[in-house]
């Protein structure tokens, strides 16, 4: 494991306090680096909006993300498992699991991937959402790695509950609600990035979050300014996830 790099994830996850700290882009973080710390494929993250209804708000990749959109359309699949339950689910080889989730795990399986680790967002008996690890090889994910990853995700439950503290006019409700509808916006500009310069979802999304750092816009304020045409977002070469 890249230990200077799961210090510096420890370390952005904890730090809500700097100026414009952008949900988005710090929920994005999360599902990044523990696919790359945890040795897994890709990584999906679902939160519960006000109504208590799960709704993807990052991925590491366009395919976890509709794995995820899935799951929720589907009413199954480990990540609302463990939303349920508050606990983790662990499944090595999804094979053995097609009883239990017979659409998602098919699914799954058509998507190249065939382990999946879910982890709970939660902090003591209040679950916010699920963190979910994929593999394209069926093994399972060793304890202290499920530990680690468990850490990430509590620790980025802190930082969001810690925000809302920070900035009392808010309530987490809102905060995640924000996210939500930000996330629609994102889309949407991923797409028309995407039909103009005949990419790929994955690189489009790279290309605006790139230049949303650039700029030092937030991605959700960048992507409505595109959507609505007042501003821009030149050709570039996608750069790699935060991170790598």
């Amino acid at each position: 494991m890249d230990e200077p790099l799961l210090a510096r994830t420890f370390v952005e996850l904890a730090d809500t306090m700097v100026v414009g700290f952008d949900v988005i882009d710090f929920l994005h973080m999360l599902t990044d680096r523990s696919a790359q710390l945890l040795d897994a494929s890709a990584a999906g993250l679902l939160l519960a909006d006000p109504r208590g209804e799960l709704r993807v708000v990052a991925a590491s990749s366009e395919q976890a993300r509709l794995l995820e959109l899935f799951q929720i359309q589907n009413d199954q699949g480990p990540c609302l498992d463990c939303f349920r339950t508050g606990q983790q689910v662990s499944v090595p080889d999804l094979a053995e699991a097609a009883e239990r989730w017979p659409r998602f795990s098919a699914s799954v399986s058509e998507a190249g991937f065939v382990a999946v680790q879910a982890l709970p967002m939660r902090l003591r008996d209040d679950t916010i959402g699920a963190l979910n690890l994929f593999r394209t090889e069926p093994r399972p994910f060793d304890e202290a790695g499920k530990r680690i990853g468990q850490a990430l995700a509590d620790v980025a439950t802190i930082s969001l509950l810690h925000e809302r503290t920070l900035r009392r006019s808010e309530t987490l409700n809102e905060q995640l609600q924000a996210a939500l509808n930000s996330r629609v916006v994102i889309e949407q500009a991923k797409g028309k990035l995407a039909e103009r310069f005949q990419l790929d979802m994955d690189d489009a999304f790279n290309v605006l979050r790139s230049y949303a750092r650039m700029r030092n816009r937030r991605l959700s304020e960048l992507a409505r300014a595109f959507i609505d045409g007042s501003e821009d977002v030149p050709a570039a070469r996608p750069a790699p996830p935060h991170g790598s």
